[in-house]
């Protein structure tokens, strides 16, 4: 079997590759390296590279795997172990986390995202109330680091077997306070995060650190712990395959799956397509971009969705654009899959433009969308698609 690992699995710019065809690599060993911002790329398997290019390397395995694997420098240095282990924002965004807590927080806090944002994911949550220790001691580290005074740990109401675990586990944490968020939609964005926690309204695109706060993903802290307390660098990604597969109807969760596999192996382990079956969504429900059979596993994958097939749609059709879900460019794919005639275009009315792009100014908190529903049938729309979050 051969992994393909991406050299861009973060915001950034792609790495560049630091092997070449026919080398023989170890499991952990450094094959990438960042040209400006980015993160490492190690491999995440041992055998021999078959193929470097610009956007990718291929290895094929070679003889039985292991968990053995090439450990990174060992560093008095908290935040360059960090760097060299290639850690990266584990829930979608990809941000290099060493540039993320290169920042003094004094009298500000960390918080712990175990919110779980988007619907059907479920990978987070399990590893919380398997390993509920990784989060508290990845929060002490980035403490340590940013100089934080206040520990927060985020998570929805409805978490009730993870809110025990984390609850057992806090029980001598005087420093550590967990904090219950509604059970809403987007739970998990940093600005809500801010806003429910701390009391502050951010300005669409301003970062927590203006309320000076750091939220780092559950996973992301697991990895910040293993490569400080293990020497390990980020080989393996936490995800959740659902949808229309036959058995994971409505969810199953693979832990530490070596970073470069194809998806179609975990769809496979699912026990295949439940037909009739539609796109491959590599991401959550919401915020998923289309995917397919030869898409890889990264740094940021989070799910693997296999959707229903979209009907098709005769009627003239009108897009409602969402920053926290179907973006306009979205839903033009979705509708020209459904070979409809996109006849209008509108965005939430809480969409603002900031930097040459649309943001919700407070999200979480839906308005009403008559108005510009009526505005679209104005314009000709008989149906509408929206990727709105909310009413």
């Amino acid at each position: 079997m051969s992994v393909v690992i991406l050299l861009k699995q973060h915001i950034g710019s792609t790495c560049k590759a630091v092997v070449e065809k026919g080398e023989e690599v170890k499991r952990g060993q450094l094959i990438g390296k960042p040209v400006g911002l980015g993160a490492n790329i190690h491999a995440s398997v041992s055998g021999k590279i078959t193929e470097v290019t610009d956007s990718f390397i291929k290895i094929s395995e070679s003889g039985e795997q292991t968990t053995d694997y090439i450990k990174i420098k060992k560093s008095d240095n908290k935040l360059a172990m960090i760097e060299e282990a290639g850690i990266v924002g584990a829930g979608g965004a990809g941000f290099p986390t060493h540039v993320k807590l290169n920042i003094d927080l004094t009298g500000g806090c960390v918080i712990a995202n175990a919110v779980e944002c988007e619907p059907v994911l479920a990978h987070n949550i399990e590893l919380i109330e398997k390993s509920p220790e990784l989060v508290i001691k990845g929060l002490k580290y980035i403490k340590e680091i940013t100089n934080a005074d206040h520990c927060y740990i985020a998570i929805k109401t409805k978490y009730k077997k993870a809110v025990k675990e984390l609850k057992k586990a806090l029980y001598l944490e005087n420093d550590i306070k967990l904090k219950i968020l509604p059970d809403m939609y987007p739970a998990g964005d940093e600005r809500v995060i801010v806003r429910e926690i701390l009391g502050i309204e951010l300005e669409p695109g301003q970062l927590p650190s203006a309320a000076k706060a750091v939220i780092q993903n559950v996973e992301t802290l697991k990895n910040i712990v293993r490569a400080i307390e293990e020497r390990k660098p980020v080989i393996t990604k936490d995800f959740t395959v659902a949808g229309r597969v036959k058995n994971a109807k409505t969810g199953q969760v693979f832990l530490d799956v070596p970073i470069g596999e194809p998806v179609s192996k975990y769809i496979d382990l699912c026990g295949g397509y439940l037909e009739p079956h539609g796109e491959i969504v590599l991401g959550g429900p919401f915020t998923g971009r289309p995917g397919n059979e030869d898409s890889v596993v990264n740094k940021t994958t989070g799910g693997i969705l296999v959707a229903m097939p979209f009907p098709e749609e005769k009627r003239k059709i009108g897009l409602l654009a969402c920053e926290c879900g179907g973006q306009e460019a979205r839903l033009r794919e979705i509708a020209t899959q459904m070979g409809a005639e996109i006849v209008a275009v509108d965005r939430c009315k809480r969409m603002v433009e900031v930097n040459g792009r649309y943001r919700c100014d407070k999200p979480g908190v839906c308005p009403g969308q008559a108005e510009k529903v009526l505005k679209l049938k104005n314009k000709g729309m008989q149906v509408l698609l929206t990727g709105t979050c909310g009413d």
